[in-house]
C-alpha cells in the first residue's frame, strides 16, 4: 500500500472517531483556556473535559493544550485550528437554519451588553429600528460586566457587546461603530483655582484637581487618562470612582470634582467644559460578537443596522 493510501486511511480513521461536542469543547478551551471553567460552562465534570481532551489529543497527534498555572495555552496547531473549529460549527449551525431570513417574522430573544454610556448612545436608534422591524424581537440589555465578558459570549448569555478594543479579546470578531473624544468638565458653578479668564488651564494645575473616574465593573481609582497624565511626568488626583456615566455627571455637579467624559454625553446643563492646554487621546466603540454568531441572519441583519445607524454622514458637493 502507498504512503498515500496510508495517509488517506488514516485520515478517514481519525475522522470517524471525531465527534461533534468534542469539536464544541476543543473551541469552548480556546476560549477560555481553563479546563474547569470549561466543564462548568458545558455542564459536565472536570473529568470528562480531561477524558475528551485526550481523545482529541490522539486524533490529532497533538498535545494541543499545556498546562500552565494559570490554566492552558495552546500549542501552534491548536491555535491554527481554532478559526478553521469555529468555521465548520458556523457551517453545521446554518444546517438548521432556512435560507432567508425575515426579521417581520422573528421571534425570539436577543441580548445585549454594554456601559451605560453605549446605552445612550448606540441603543436607542437601534432598538427603534428593532422594534420597528422585528415586532416579535425581545431585547435584553445587560450592564457590561469586563471580567465576564469572555465567559458571557461562550455560553451565549450574551449575543452583541459594546465596547472599546482592549476589553475585547483578539480572537472576537468586531465591527468599529464610531471614533469618540473626550471632554474635561467641571461643576457649572464651580470656581477653578489657577484659571483666568480667557486662558487654558496647564496641564500640572489639571492634574491636582480632584478628579472624578467612570469604572463599570472594578471600582478603580484610575482611568484612561492616567497614562496620558504620566507621559508628561504628571499623577492626576482621582479622588472618586463611580460606577456609571449617568453618576459621574451628578457627583461631578455636586462634589466640585472634574472629569473626562465622552464629547456625546455633552452638552449638559450642569456641567461646563474646561479650557486645558492638550487633549487626552480619543477612543474607538465597536460591536463585538463569538465567532460562531458570524454567519447568523439574525446577527448579521443587526450588524448590518449598526453599520446603517453609523455610516458616515454624505460629503456634501
Amino acid at each position: 500500500m502507498s504512503d498515500t493510501g496510508l495517509t488517506r486511511g488514516n485520515r478517514a480513521d481519525r475522522l470517524d472517531r471525531l465527534e461533534l461536542k468534542q469539536l464544541r469543547l476543543l473551541q469552548a478551551i480556546l476560549w477560555e483556556l481553563n479546563l474547569s471553567r470549561v466543564a462548568d460552562q458545558l455542564g459536565v465534570t472536570q473529568q470528562t473535559v480531561s477524558e475528551q481532551l485526550k481523545r482529541l489529543r490522539e486524533i490529532f497527534g497533538d498535545r494541543l493544550f499545556i498546562r500552565t498555572s494559570n490554566g492552558v495555552v495552546p500549542t501552534p496547531l491548536a491555535e491554527r485550528l481554532a478559526p478553521r473549529i469555529d468555521s465548520v460549527l458556523n457551517d453545521i449551525a446554518s444546517l438548521l437554519r432556512g435560507h432567508e431570513f425575515r426579521p417581520a417574522e422573528y421571534t425570539g430573544i436577543f441580548t445585549i451588553s454594554a456601559t451605560d454610556f453605549e446605552q445612550r448612545v448606540v441603543l436607542p436608534g437601534l432598538l427603534k429600528k428593532l422594534r420597528e422591524q422585528a415586532p416579535g424581537l425581545k431585547v435584553v440589555v445587560l450592564k457590561l460586566e469586563i471580567d465576564r465578558m469572555v465567559q458571557q459570549l461562550q455560553t451565549g448569555e450574551v449575543d452583541l457587546v459594546f465596547s472599546t478594543p482592549g476589553f475585547v479579546p483578539d480572537n472576537c470578531p468586531t465591527m468599529l461603530l464610531y471614533r469618540e473624544h473626550y471632554v474635561c468638565v467641571c461643576c457649572r458653578h464651580a470656581k477653578i483655582p489657577g484659571l483666568l479668564k480667557g486662558k487654558t488651564l496647564a496641564l500640572a494645575q489639571l492634574a491636582a484637581l480632584p478628579q472624578l473616574v467612570v469604572s463599570p465593573s472594578r471600582g478603580e481609582l484610575r482611568g484612561m487618562a492616567d497614562t496620558w497624565f504620566e507621559e508628561f511626568g504628571l499623577q492626576r488626583n482621582v479622588v472618586l470612582s463611580v460606577p456609571s456615566f449617568a453618576a459621574a455627571a451628578e457627583c461631578i455637579a455636586s462634589t466640585n470634582t472634574v472629569a473626562f467624559l465622552p464629547s456625546r454625553l455633552l452638552p449638559d446643563e450642569r456641567l461646563s467644559t474646561l479650557p486645558i492646554a492638550d487633549q487626552p487621546p480619543g477612543f474607538d466603540v465597536i460591536a463585538a460578537w463569538h465567532s460562531r454568531s458570524g454567519q447568523d441572519p439574525l446577527h448579521k441583519w443587526i450588524r448590518d443596522l449598526l453599520a446603517q445607524q453609523f455610516a458616515p454622514a454624505p460629503a456634501h458637493q
